[in-house]
């Protein structure tokens, strides 16, 4: 079997022989096959694909099947996650453990073959994608984080003599370059001269409206050449030759991300479905399959058919693998003699460990003083930033308003930018005005491994992010949302900017930790919760205006912001043993809940106030910790935050009601537009002693009537 060399070494030519051919022409018909079974799919992509895919898997990729997640492998992306079928082929050949009933029970429950490629799901797979632009943009990630870790662990080798180069592939489509995403990460991939990033975009013209001159007319390789791409194209993608001289120049281009535009046929070589929408995503049909399996000189009455000689070929690449590995693990074991202590670093990242006593750095906050907690924030990084070396990030062009620097560091990018204080393994990124593609990025660092990143925008733009955000979440990839000006507070930049309805649709998505807190030392609590936790995405929503910071101390009212960790805690408690109502706030809004608290006792109603930083963390305590938090016999409860009130009805009950805001906001001074919008204790007051009626409390008792 032919072989090439790893990224710096030049390409042998192509040996490419019959076996390889009819391997190619199996990966057609299993594709034909599975998408006809599953009654639905994506074949054509996976047809006309077949002959790039094989070349990658069999020659091109450093991988090693029989150890998927070894650590010095190339990464593989199919952003044309539609095509899930072109890749669990490859995976089935190349002997990633997906047997033949896999591909029979492709888009099925309970299948290893789903009917995008899923993170956690299936060996081999990198990233979960489907959503359009997502995966291209989420390698740009992937690019990142390897230069990054090179810096953090052999920043001194020469390009392509170190154990941590490696390169990332990408197979995306016309949808892929149609999306806005896409623009954005490509756009800063360019900038950034990410040099590890390879691109093959399929060019076949074909979208399901049909040809994709009704809406797409772009000269794409243009428009990556005017982002700094290395461009080349392939006129024909059944061309493996032209194909492999394509990728390996690709490759071997170190100062540029590359891309390869290859014209293909959709569903070639199908006589009848070739180039047509239909090929996109349905089932070519019996007939049709037949008949394209006599082209390619298959027997047409058999399905799934995978000749035993044909399989051994392709799984020579296990062979393959495992020389390239041992061929690696000779290097690393080399660095790691040569830098023990950055081998001491990998060791701890590689298991996600955080350092003994790193919690020790973070700032506690004096009692009496106003302090945002978006500059509680960036005190908190900047206090951790020297004991946790992998922490990193940045901001949507919003360092200054996030806070997100951390002091004295450089900027990733690259040095010839012209921007001063670069430096290539910077540690604070400026993905400038990108929100989205800044998600899909975060992604794919935080996936990568070995690093722990967040970004920052302000709330309202977390609606650019979304798609991003959604499929960290289902990816349990843990990324940490820096969202400031997190409500009405922000004050005169009006209702363009101002978040109502964003908290609690972040908090529908499944798997996204929204952290709300009230002060500063519920901030640094909040950013150690989220570092020790490590399981998935979470957000920080966070003031523009400074907020009381609390008197924790044991003789204080207050109660620890130890209880943030808990997701919602008893702040203070009623003069009472049991309230007659409870307070429950977030934010920048508890204040308003605490000056309540202070006239409602005042008028002898024993009031609670419940700080509420993170609905998710409090969910997940056990029954009798949230009914002593909220007790089941106290039913007049007050919600308080300066957003819509959608879910927190479910803890008021019926006998509760919500301080919120159900419209969009206006331009003015923070305190003006609390005032006019009725965020104030007085409110909440008459809200309390209307919940207090509806729940029927008789002075001095604590149960109705």
């Amino acid at each position: 079997m032919a072989n090439t060399e790893t990224k710096g070494g030049k390409a042998p030519e192509l040996e490419w022989s019959d076996e390889d051919r009819k391997v190619v022409d199996v990966a057609r018909a299993l594709a034909m096959d599975a998408v006809q079974q599953a009654g639905s799919g994506h074949p054509g992509t996976a047809m006309s694909l077949a002959p790039v895919a094989t070349l990658l898997f069999q020659r091109l990729l450093r991988h090693d099947p029989s150890d998927p997640h070894w650590v010095g492998r190339d990464r593989f992306v199919l952003s044309a996650g539609h095509a899930s079928i072109l890749l669990y082929n490859q995976l089935y050949l190349s002997g990633y453990g997906l047997t033949l009933d896999d591909l029979k029970h492709l888009r099925q429950w309970d299948s290893l073959t789903p009917g995008h490629p899923e993170l956690h799901h299936t060996n081999g797979v990198e990233t979960t994608t489907g959503p359009l632009g997502q995966g291209i943009s989420t390698a740009v990630g992937f690019a990142m984080a390897a230069r990054r870790e090179r810096g953090l662990f052999d920043p001194q080798a020469a390009p392509g003599e170190s154990p941590f180069d490696h390169t990332i592939y990408v197979i995306a489509g016309d949808g892929d370059m149609q999306e806005g995403v896409q623009a954005e990460a490509v756009s800063l991939a360019g900038h950034l001269r990410l040099g590890d990033l390879v691109v093959l975009y399929d060019d076949n013209h074909i979208s399901i409206d049909g040809n994709t001159d009704v809406a797409f007319s772009e000269d794409v390789l243009a428009r990556f050449a005017s982002y700094g791409w290395h461009v080349q194209r392939v006129d024909d993608a059944q061309d493996v030759d032209a194909l492999h001289a394509a990728l390996t120049a690709a490759r071997d281009e170190r100062d540029r991300p590359s891309i390869i535009a290859a014209r293909s046929i959709i569903a070639w070589p199908a006589p009848n479905a070739q180039n047509t929408a239909k090929a996109h995503g349905s089932a070519l049909g019996e007939a049709e399959v037949a008949a394209t399996k006599e082209v390619l000189g298959l027997d047409p009455t058999k399905t799934f058919d995978v000749p035993d000689e044909l399989l051994a070929h392709a799984r020579q690449v296990v062979t393959r693998g495992k020389a390239l590995r041992e061929e690696w693990e000779k290097s690393f074991l080399a660095w790691r003699d040569r830098e023990p202590e950055g081998a001491k670093l990998y060791d701890r990242l590689l298991t996600r460990r955080l350092p003994s006593g790193w919690d020790s750095a973070l700032p506690t906050f004096p009692a009496g003083k106003d302090v945002a907690t978006r500059k509680a924030s960036g005190d908190v990084l900047n206090a951790i930033a020297p004991v946790l070396p992998e922490l990193w990030g940045g901001s949507a062009d919003l360092h200054e308003s996030n806070l997100t620097l951390i002091h004295g560091e450089p900027s990733f990018g690259h040095p010839d930018s012209g921007a001063a204080n670069v430096d290539l393994y910077g540690r604070n990124v400026h993905f400038g005005i990108r929100e989205h593609a800044m998600g899909a990025a975060m992604n794919g660092i935080a996936i990568h491994g070995n690093t722990r990143f967040y970004g920052g925008t302000f709330l309202v733009f977390s609606d650019y992010m979304r798609g991003a955000v959604r499929l960290a979440a289902i990816m349990k990839a843990p990324v940490t949302y820096v969202w400031t000006h997190d409500s009405i507070g922000l004050g005169e930049d009006g209702p363009t900017h101002q978040p109502v309805e964003h908290l609690w649709s972040l908090r529908a998505i499944p798997g996204l930790d929204v952290v709300r807190p009230a002060d500063a030392n519920e901030t640094a609590i909040a950013w150690r919760a989220i570092l020790e936790k490590d399981r998935g995405p979470a957000a920080l929503a966070l003031t523009r205006q400074g907020v009381p910071t609390y008197d924790r101390s044991p003789a204080g009212p207050y109660a620890s912001a130890e209880g943030v960790t808990k997701g919602g805690y008893v702040l203070i408690d009623s003069s009472a043993t049991t309230p007659h109502v409870v307070l429950i706030a977030t934010g920048s809004e508890v204040q308003i809940a605490v000056a309540a608290r202070e006239l409602l006792e005042a008028q002898g109603v024993p009031t609670r106030v419940v700080s509420m930083p993170c609905v998710e963390w409090f969910e997940e305590q056990d029954d009798s910790y949230k009914q002593s938090v909220i007790p089941p016999a106290v039913r007049a409860r007050v919600s308080v935050e300066a957003g819509i009130a959608q879910g927190w009805w479910k803890y008021l009950g019926e006998a509760g009601e919500a301080v919120s805001i159900e419209h969009f906001g206006a331009s003015a001074s923070y305190k003006v537009l609390y005032e006019q919008f009725g965020f104030t204790a007085e409110r909440v007051v008459a809200a309390a002693q209307a919940s207090i009626s509806k729940a029927g409390v008789i002075p001095g008792s604590t149960t109705g009537n």
